[in-house]
């Protein structure tokens, strides 16, 4: 069948019509190209025996648990290799750690003759770059809600943007043998949210399945459990056949970039129209109007279950991977090159955060790792930049410092974990908000805010949010746990902290979670850090017998034994100003006290200082530096160009 564009190239200067947009033959390729989805789909004919679907929910509500119960019950992995509590999805060191999905991920099943292809999302909207480029690889999503706790502020990000793709949603109820699950209500909240969001009336009449995913088990009904996943591979079923021109012109768009040791670079998409043949000559196009430029596959793979399988050839409607195409970026399209049809390039949201990474200057540089020089972390973050769409970065006055901003700062803190792991040594500096003149006005973002806390320390939690310009949004009633969830809109700069403060303040029994809101109006200035720091005097090895009597003047962030330089923060004073204080002093031996003496000195244990802890508490004029061995927080010297930003 020949698509009505594919007819209007060929048909000289006769005009057709694609909805309410009359387009003309003689109009610029560009014009044409941004239909031509929608004239492909219409003309295109469906794929019977795939389902290509994408996973999405806010953070652990059990999506990557999900994944590993359907991949076990159609038999494509056997359950003595996936336990309950693991995660086969999540391969990343960080990910398995953090208990949260960074990197999207594929995988595909079989399931009575039809093959499901499994995209697995990020929850947390920092990684909204991933979801936003998979979600144009798929026809179906499901939409993971706790049975408990309903949808959450990621939920809506990820929702959102499913939406605006107008793709059908398959609302999963997971988690309902929790004692305190309400479905009737969580269904009600994520109607409620579906119609906030703009869907359709066909979207709002969204099919519903309840599951256990940790049990394995799916049901239509709520109190009618199967006892097994088939429930849910039935709805799966129902979803969106994806459309496919398979006699059309070859257009596959990269989605997700991944590496093999032994074939290299491989590029990752779906195929929109068309066949792609291994070994096969094909052109590589950045978009509409840009040049061509001829490649070769000479590897071609579709999945299976988590792992690939060679194929020598692919048609419209599958996932693929594939090999042998070296300079390629997201968003490139690869196409015929008798009939060319490149794809607009893939959009995602700009950043909204931004950090400086530098050569590590410290007393201490060089110590721990191995990847020291400004040229290492340039080569670095430019490799990084090949597979992270949402990042960009820039060069500075200073020629060791480079500017990076991201979606946010777990977006950020994660790459610099990763490097850290890599072996590379940095000097962070603050974390920045990135504002915007909009209309005249000058905006900053905004972060929504979901903090999930017992009702007797919500007040705290609303004083906390409102000295830092924050404007309640809703607070529901006390469940029976005694339990409240009070919803803010607050700037993302007054975000830096937050966590820390807000588990100080209710015993660490707060749940708190956040998602860009959007820009609005500056709120205005606000308070910042209410205590200076305690900096270390000199540089040496910080003593029991020292700490002891410093840990009056404040919190602790060092051990005894732990190596020191001068100006380092080694803690939080009681009072506003900064205090330097000798930790390295040893305690004075005579012949009435014996050298073990000072072993008996009594210290608190210190606060246990994370990545994102020490990111979050800096200001400017600060820094963090990070090493394999240890993160650490210093204090620029005054005459330093860093001190006043």
């Amino acid at each position: 069948m020949i698509s009505a564009l594919a007819l209007t190239l060929l048909g000289g200067a006769h005009a057709y019509t694609m909805g309410s947009q009359r387009v003309s033959s003689a109009a610029p390729l560009r014009a044409a190209a941004s239909i031509r989805m929608q004239a492909t789909m219409v003309a295109a004919e469906v794929r019977e025996d795939i389902r290509n679907i994408a996973i999405v929910a806010h953070v652990d509500h059990g999506k990557t648990t999900l994944v590993d119960a359907m991949l076990e019950s159609a038999s494509t992995l056997s359950s003595s290799r996936i336990g309950k509590d693991e995660r086969v999805m999540d391969s990343n060191d960080q990910e398995r750690e953090r208990g949260i999905t960074i990197l999207a991920k594929n995988a595909a099943l079989e399931y009575d003759g039809i093959k499901v292809n499994i995209v697995d999302t990020p929850g947390h909207a920092d990684f909204g770059g991933e979801v936003e480029r998979v979600l144009n690889m798929v026809d179906g999503v499901l939409l993971l809600v706790d049975a408990a706790e309903g949808p959450k502020p990621q939920t809506r990000f990820v929702l959102k943007k499913a939406l605006a793709l107008g793709l059908t949603v398959l609302v999963v109820v997971n988690k309902i043998d929790k004692p305190a699950a309400r479905p009737a209500y969580v269904i009600d909240k994520t109607f409620d949210l579906f119609c906030e969001l703009g869907a359709s009336d066909e979207q709002t009449d969204f099919p519903i399945v309840y599951t256990s995913a940790i049990n394995r088990i799916a049901g239509e009904e709520p109190d009618a459990m199967g006892s097994d996943m088939s429930a849910i591979f039935k709805k799966i079923k129902e979803l969106p056949k994806p459309r496919a021109d398979i006699e059309g012109s070859l257009q596959l768009q990269i989605s997700n970039i991944a590496a093999d040791s032994f074939i290299g670079r491989l590029g990752i998409g779906r195929i929109r129209s068309g066949t792609l043949l291994k070994n096969s000559q094909i052109g590589l196009s950045a978009g509409p109007g840009t040049p061509i430029k001829k490649v070769k596959v000479t590897e071609l793979f579709t999945f299976d279950a988590m792992g690939r399988k060679s194929v020598e050839s692919a048609s419209a409607g599958d996932i693929v991977t594939f090999a042998g195409v070296q300079e390629f970026n997201i968003g490139d399209t690869l196409v015929d090159l008798v009939d060319p049809r490149p794809l607009d390039p893939i959009k995602v949201e700009m950043p909204t955060m931004s950090i400086t990474f530098g050569v590590n200057k410290s007393p201490f540089a060089g110590r721990a790792g191995k990847m020291l020089t400004s040229r290492n972390i340039r080569d670095r973050l430019q490799k990084e930049l090949e597979v992270n769409v949402a990042l960009r970065v820039e060069d500075t006055e200073d020629g060791d410092t480079v500017l990076v901003s991201g979606r946010g700062l777990l977006h950020l803190t994660v790459l610099i974990e990763s490097m850290r792991r890599e072996g590379f040594e940095l000097m962070v500096g603050c974390p920045q908000v990135i504002k915007k003149e909009i209309d005249g006005v000058i905006c900053e973002p905004f972060e929504l805010v979901d903090i999930e806390l017992p009702e007797e320390y919500s007040g705290s939690a609303i004083s906390l949010l409102n000295e830092r310009k924050g404007n309640m949004l809703e607070m529901t009633t006390p469940t029976a746990e005694g339990s409240v969830t009070i919803q803010y809109e607050v700037p993302a700069r007054g975000m830096n902290g937050v966590k820390s403060k807000l588990l100080s303040a209710t015993r660490g029994l707060a749940v708190m979670s956040s998602t860009f809101a959007g820009y609005k109006p500056f709120a205005g200035e606000f308070g910042g850090r209410t205590r200076g720091n305690l900096l270390s005097f000199e540089t040496g090895i910080a003593t029991p017998f020292a700490l002891t009597k410093v840990q009056e003047r404040g919190a602790l962030f060092s051990s005894p034994g732990d190596e020191v330089y001068e100006d380092q923060i080694v803690g939080i004073h009681a009072k506003e100003n900064d205090l330097k204080v000798n930790v390295c002093k040893a305690k004075q031996l005579t012949n009435m006290r014996s050298a073990g003496a000072d072993e008996k000195a009594s210290t608190t244990p210190p606060m246990q200082l994370t990545l994102e802890d020490a990111v979050e508490y800096i200001v400017p004029g600060e820094f963090v530096e990070v090493t394999p061995a240890a993160i650490r927080m210093g204090k620029f010297p005054k005459e330093s160009r860093f001190a006043k930003k």
